[in-house]
């Protein structure tokens, strides 16, 4: 069973493409290995750790960081076209605020951590991922997690309880500075065993031939 450590933010776009492409890295492995089996493991990134806990206007803040609305329009298309051959549909205009993610990385840590169940964790990461880019959700509104948590297959009482308190919020942040410790300052970033590292939502070819390699020095 091979680890993939994904390190990922929910508000990142090239984070949801990076999920598509490497699932589809993994059928090319699966091509030659048919009984390839692994497991992911998500670990936090905060693309803008500067988020106030309420969030903030999306645009306002695109344009000031990238120098106009013109210029984020034409982020948005080359996102967008490379959205489209894996079945990713960007709704950039349904986001109306930039989401503090602090909350919805707990959440994906206690799934990891209490549950463990993998397609309920890939099925809450892609709902995540969903609820941020195609739905205009709010991802850093407790009652918006609980809700999409549940569509996953949690229990919404304990959910919220959980997302209540500051429970793992330490937990959480030691990890993200513990990735920057390892110099990862761009995500999508991809951590194979013998710490083999792909920086950025790339072609799957590599992220195949990674794959590739990992289980041959297995």
């Amino acid at each position: 069973m091979l680890t993939i450590e994904i390190v990922s933010d929910i508000v990142c776009p090239w984070c949801f493409i990076g999920t598509r492409r490497l699932a589809a890295a993994v059928a090319l492995v699966r091509q030659d290995v048919p009984d390839f089996s692994f497991r992911k493991h998500w670990l936090p990134f905060f693309l803008n750790p500067d988020t106030p806990p309420e969030g903030e206007p999306y645009l306002p803040f695109l344009e000031k960081k990238f120098g106009g609305r013109e210029q984020v329009e034409a982020i948005f298309e080359r996102v967008r076209a490379a959205g489209r051959p894996y079945g990713i549909d960007y709704a950039f205009e349904k986001i109306a605020l930039r989401a503090n993610t602090l909350k919805a990385h707990r959440l994906i840590h206690r799934a990891q951590t209490v549950d463990a169940d993998p397609a309920k964790i890939d099925a809450l990461v892609e709902r995540l991922f969903a609820a941020q880019f195609q739905r205009g959700e709010y991802v850093g509104d407790p009652a918006v997690l609980t809700a999409l948590a549940a569509e996953c297959g949690y229990d919404a009482p304990t959910i919220a309880a959980y997302l209540a308190t500051n429970q793992d919020e330490d937990v959480v942040k030691r990890q993200a500075a513990e990735v920057q410790q390892m110099g990862i300052n761009m995500v999508p970033t991809f951590i194979l065993p013998g710490r083999q590292i792909i920086v950025g939502a790339e072609d799957p070819a590599i992220l195949a031939a990674g794959i590739r390699k990992a289980l041959q020095a297995g």
